[in-house]
């Protein structure tokens, strides 16, 4: 069976619940407070929970954080390809999470940051894998061309899967424009859609975005609660999203993305795999914290009792 190859960042959480995000200079009394595994870790534990093997090629730390971003790893089944820890600890993010169910962060980079030729190859990716790239590891000094470089040399028989993050805001810099050519799927939200091709809606999005990548490319754009968007060679389908009350935005795109991967690698076509990752994404938001994705199983009974069957 494939396996999925995540290259983004797995670092800590310290999720916060508060009724709004205060003022410059305020504060806020939290309801809740959490450290939890995050980044790149809520995809690869959403793909893995769905029956997909999940391999970490990305740097962990020497410390505190570092030992519970291992931890959280290896509880979920996903393999650390990179074996030998950094010199620094693993970073930290704090996740504040409103009312209204939307989030805030702010993020510090530690030992996830870096990557070097050597690790990326410490793992063999093979015909059928998915190779998961993340827009933020094109910020990172450290570790942006070593994974650019590695990431063009693969064979083509591997599929490249790329979620630019909100970060990522256009396609005019000199990595994007490399890497552009050999992404076989993209998936991002509404908004990191819009952004990144200047559109006014996702039908427009959708089409600039099949301008910049390459024929055949796999297209998905979350819409939320409405559900998300798949094209390829310019056939367009909406796939309607699961009514629910959301308690908590956060991880939501993450389960979204990890469970239409694991989807694909089991055969099924772009708007089967997308049905169940809008039915994870929908579970995902009843529940608090960053790596809320609902196993196979959860999936199923959700999907056949929202359709009465």
């Amino acid at each position: 069976m494939p396996k999925m190859l995540h290259t983004g960042q797995v670092i800590i959480d310290l999720v916060m619940a508060v009724d709004q995000l205060p003022q410059v200079g305020g504060d806020v009394l939290a309801q809740s407070a959490a450290f939890e595994a995050g980044g790149g870790f809520n995809v690869m534990a959403a793909a893995v929970r769905n029956g997909l093997p999940v391999v970490y090629l990305g740097r962990h730390g020497t410390g505190r954080f570092g030992d519970l971003a291992r931890q959280a790893m290896t509880a979920e089944g996903i393999h650390i390809g990179i074996e030998q820890a950094a010199q620094r600890d693993t970073g930290l993010c704090v996740a504040l999470t409103d009312s209204s169910a939307e989030r805030s962060f702010i993020s510090y980079i530690g030992a996830e940051g870096e990557v070097t030729p050597d690790d990326l190859n410490s793992v063999a990716a093979e015909a059928g894998d998915y190779v998961y790239v993340s827009g933020y590891s094109l910020l990172h000094a450290g570790k942006a061309q070593a994974l650019l470089d590695w990431t063009l040399a693969l064979p083509q028989a591997i599929n490249v899967v790329f979620d630019p993050g909100p970060l990522v805001e256009s396609p005019d810099s000199p990595l994007i424009q490399a890497l552009l050519p050999r992404i076989d799927v993209w998936t991002s939200n509404s908004v990191e859609a819009l952004r990144f091709t200047e559109a006014t809606d996702i039908a427009q999005a959708l089409d600039r975005l099949a301008d910049h990548l390459p024929k055949g490319v796999l297209m998905v754009v979350r819409d939320g609660p409405q559900g998300c968007w798949i094209q390829q060679r310019g056939e367009r389908r909406h796939v309607p999203g699961f009514a629910v009350k959301a308690l908590d935005s956060n991880g939501a795109g993450d389960a979204h993305a990890g469970v239409f991967v694991a989807g694909l690698a089991q055969g099924l076509n772009a708007h089967e795999a997308a049905r169940r990752a809008n039915a994870a994404a929908a579970l995902a938001v009843t529940r608090w914290g960053p790596a809320t994705a609902p196993g196979a199983a959860e999936v199923d009974a959700f999907i056949s009792e929202s359709c009465g069957d």
